[in-house]
């Protein structure tokens, strides 16, 4: 089995490389420029392509991104804080980029004569992102069945699961959480008010992990979740 996987340097993908390593099916870490203000992430999916011994792609489609208009990610709207599960995160949606990366990465796939490609979408994605669902995953992959023949399988293990899930997998896999970038607004450190640094919060607090990662503000969070009657940390 040869893999691909679309890789952000985030917690997610950078576990689940370590994952595919593991069952000794990594091939090959995509990751995108696609003009994003976090764009240091992409230093953390190198950084994991060689601590893995895979291969390293790195695509510049930032030409792209800039006619991606409209996303606090690429534009110059401030990046919102607050719990995913809120209105305000919506500005972070940047128009099909899964559908975009996906694109590219079953055709590098292809091209490499690999068996399939892996995406860390998951479970907590599903409310801000409609191609983080698990009905846009299953309907890609009809879709890239056809296209080539059934050469390629989209592989999204975490795609119903939670992220806390996905840091407990971390432990199991020795992945070395500090070797990952989660944070929004690309600072020097996460800045643990946006949606992505309240969410890696919260999932090493539920998984009862210890968070090595330094923050800004480690207690904004907190009443971040508060807000969120829905969170698992409330019940």
């Amino acid at each position: 089995m040869k893999t691909y996987l679309i890789c952000s340097g985030g917690l997610d993908s950078v576990t689940l490389a370590y994952r595919l390593a593991h069952e000794k099916s990594l091939q090959g870490i995509i990751s995108f420029d696609y003009g994003q203000r976090h764009k240091k992430e992409l230093f953390f999916a190198k950084e994991c392509a060689r601590a893995l011994g895979a291969d390293y792609y790195p695509i510049d489609i930032s030409a792209i991104g800039k006619n991606l208009s409209g996303s606090s990610l690429t534009d110059n709207i401030d990046v919102p804080d607050g719990y995913y599960a809120e209105d305000n995160m919506k500005s972070t949606v940047v128009p099909n980029r899964n559908a975009v990366f996906l694109s590219i990465a079953f055709a590098i796939a292809s091209a490499k004569h690999g068996d399939s490609v892996a995406i860390a979408v998951h479970g907590g994605d599903h409310f801000i992102y409609a191609d983080c669902r698990e009905n846009f995953i299953n309907a890609f992959n009809a879709m890239e069945q056809l296209s080539l023949e059934g050469q390629c399988q989209l592989f999204a293990p975490y795609v119903s699961c939670d992220k806390s899930d996905i840091v407990k997998d971390g432990v199991k896999y020795n992945v070395p959480f500090t070797k990952t970038w989660s944070c929004y607004k690309g600072g020097e450190h996460h800045c643990g008010r946006c949606g992505t640094c309240v969410e890696r919060r919260e999932a090493f607090a539920l998984a009862g992990v210890d968070d090595p990662t330094i923050y800004e503000d480690n207690e904004f969070w907190i009443e971040a979740v508060k807000r969120n009657k829905n969170s698992k940390l409330l019940k």
